[in-house]
């Protein structure tokens, strides 16, 4: 327990002082760390690596618990199918390349994407057609309503397009463990992405070699700016900041005259590209919003924090964005960075 500034753990590297800091580095000791964050009037706030959150200049008073455990078991289920249990505070791209090394398919085009695999079920973490959800057996998380620690099927995780219950129930709970089960196999996932299809000169439903494929999609992320740098003008970001937006048929039809991406999965609406549309209303790669904050040199949709950026001015940026996109087309631009 302690003062810590919130800046030192969130990639945008901003943030004030958090006094009440809790440090969850031992399974063992969180009984007696989720009593202590319980004394509070306030419910905590869950941080893991901070790739997603934007903190506030003038800091919390709300306990912080930072997850920082770590570690993978697996067990074999039979007929090929493997359990995989991960504790939160493993970053999520090293379970990835663990899984791969293993010869475990099921999330191997999950690579690259920063934080960990705590965050994950929350955004419903996916890429490249698969998402965590879809391979998730269970979450083992702390509900601060009841005060217990809970195992929830994912059935009941009520997991959608980069959501779940965990994100619609802000603070209520603290993901301790994921349980996943993977399938052993040489071969990766179909390929439903053209530009990994192109990159892997392979057909679109092949199954390449899992080894290849997940390199692929780092190479991918890597060419395409989706890397989170850990240097150089671009390093101080969250990411993607604003999610695809649904649209109506008729939004839809507009925007493919316009030659604007829209896309949608079975039994689901439609969505535009969020980048697009930004483009669509004159912002491009590197473009100054606000004092402190422009586009990532790479892709509009990243925005980078620079010297003389604050929470308050990027928050503003994130307004200005989304209002020149609901004034031009009427759609609305959700942002992805999460508020503590």
């Amino acid at each position: 327990m302690g003062q810590h500034q919130l800046s030192d753990h969130t990639t945008l590297r901003l943030g004030g002082p958090a006094p009440l800091w809790l440090s969850h580095t031992h399974d063992a000791d969180w009984p007696d760390l989720a009593r202590a964050a319980a004394r509070h009037a306030e419910q905590p706030f869950t941080l893991g690596g901070g790739s997603n959150t934007l903190a506030p200049d003038q800091g919390t008073t709300r306990p912080v618990i930072h997850m920082a455990t770590r570690g993978i078991r697996t067990r074999h289920l039979g007929e090929g199918q493997v359990e995989v249990t991960v504790a939160a505070g493993h970053p999520l791209a090293e379970l990835v390349a663990h899984t791969v090394a293993e010869g475990l398919s099921g999330i191997e085009y999950l690579g690259g994407i920063p934080g960990t695999a705590g965050a994950a079920p929350v955004q419903n973490a996916g890429a490249y057609g698969q998402e965590i959800g879809d391979r998730l057996a269970t979450v083992t998380a702390h509900d601060w309503t009841t005060g217990r620690t809970a195992r929830i099927p994912a059935a009941e995780c009520g997991f959608g397009y980069r959501t779940s219950r965990f994100k619609r129930q802000p603070g209520r709970w603290t993901i301790l463990f994921l349980t996943l089960h993977l399938a052993r196999s040489t071969a990766a996932a179909p390929v439903t992405y053209q530009h990994l299809a192109t990159a892997l000169q392979c057909p679109l439903a092949s199954r390449p070699p899992l080894a290849a494929a997940a390199a692929a999609v780092l190479d991918d992320r890597a060419e395409r700016g989706l890397l989170l740098p850990e240097s150089g003008h671009d390093h101080r970001q969250v990411g993607s900041c604003f999610l695809n937006p649904t649209v109506t048929d008729d939004q839809a039809r507009a925007l493919r005259t316009q030659g604007g991406p829209v896309h949608r999965a079975p039994s689901q609406p439609w969505r535009a590209s969020a980048g697009w549309l930004l483009e669509a209303c004159g912002y491009g790669p590197g473009a100054e919003i606000t004092r402190g904050v422009r586009c990532s040199t790479h892709r509009t949709l990243t925005l980078t924090a620079q010297p003389g950026a604050t929470a308050h001015s990027f928050r503003h940026a994130l307004e200005r964005m989304a209002g020149h996109v609901r004034t031009a087309t009427g759609i609305h631009l959700q942002a992805e960075p999460v508020a503590v």
